[in-house]
């Protein structure tokens, strides 16, 4: 078996139309279903969204599973740290980014210099962490792979 490519990842949330508005709203992505202000499915509360470029049905899924679900725990657990998503090549990207970020209210952690990529650091409506990065112009991890390895360093836009 070879891995081709990340097809999609599936998130559990508890409000659904909270956090479908974040996806759609503030990061961009492409709701496909239910329609922006349709009803999801009641015996499948869930919403599909791809990025608008089209690269494939879905890349991203929503799962709603109501206001008592278990809360993420603090610290070092096992499970999903964060996903990556790339807006671009330039800080320029990344500050425009950080405006819209910040003028939605929504939760920076951190900003990091990864050498290959910059950083931001963020967390949506249900505190899942998300990185929104671009790939930094000029560096060549493809024939330098160990630069993946660099150290991490602030970020500073």
């Amino acid at each position: 078996m070879e891995v081709k490519e990340l097809g999609h990842v599936v998130l559990y949330v508890r409000d659904l139309g909270r956090s479908a508005a974040f996806y759609r709203d503030v990061l961009g992505w492409r709701q496909i279903m239910p329609k922006p202000g349709e009803d999801a499915q009641p015996n499948f509360p869930a919403a599909a969204f791809s990025a608008p470029y089209g690269r494939t049905h879905h890349e991203l899924l929503l799962i709603e599973v109501g206001p008592d679900a278990a809360e993420l725990p603090d610290g070092k657990r096992l499970g999903m740290y964060h996903f990556g998503l790339k807006i671009g090549d330039s800080d320029d990207e990344l500050r425009a980014a950080l405006e819209t970020l910040r003028e939605a209210g929504t939760t920076v952690l951190g900003a990091s210099d990864h050498t290959i990529t910059h950083s931001l650091y963020i967390a949506d409506p249900d505190g899942n962490e998300i990185e929104i990065y671009i790939d930094v112009p000029g560096v060549d991890w493809r024939n330098d792979p160990s630069l993946f390895a660099s150290p991490t360093r602030p970020l500073r836009l």
